[in-house]
């Protein structure tokens, strides 16, 4: 399973993170399970998730209380200015549960890669 916490509906950065889920074949052909969360309530996620055609669901953290609990939420630094809120971050669940890794500081380019390439990663390490 894939979890990826993203900061809000249907900003530029968020909807090319979404759609490089969408859009990699790899993941498909692994069999993950793609789910996104973010802040944003059921409405917003429904009009993101089909002006996109999203195939996977996003589920809601409105008071952030689960994000701070794994690290996605709290004081960030964007252009010299500190701030609270999420931190973009992916979170790869492996078949017994456990996190086989966690990625904070996300870079949207190329992300859905090096998500691919870690749950090879992880299945060459399990045999």
């Amino acid at each position: 399973m894939v979890l990826y916490v993203y900061p809000k509906d249907d900003t530029p950065g968020c909807t090319k993170e979404a759609c490089d889920f969408r859009d990699n074949m790899q993941l498909r052909q692994h069999g993950a399970q793609v789910l996104g969360l973010s802040r944003d309530d059921a409405s917003s996620h429904a009009d993101f998730a089909e002006k996109f055609s999203l195939p996977f669901p996003l589920l809601s953290d409105p008071d952030a209380d689960f994000m701070r609990q794994i690290g996605s939420y709290g004081t960030k630094v964007l252009y010299g200015k500190t701030s609270e809120g999420v931190k973009r971050s992916t979170f790869l669940i492996g078949p017994d549960g456990r996190v086989v890794k966690a990625w904070y500081a996300v870079k949207v380019e190329g992300h859905a890669d090096s998500v691919v390439k870690a749950i090879e990663a992880d299945r060459n390490a399990r045999g």
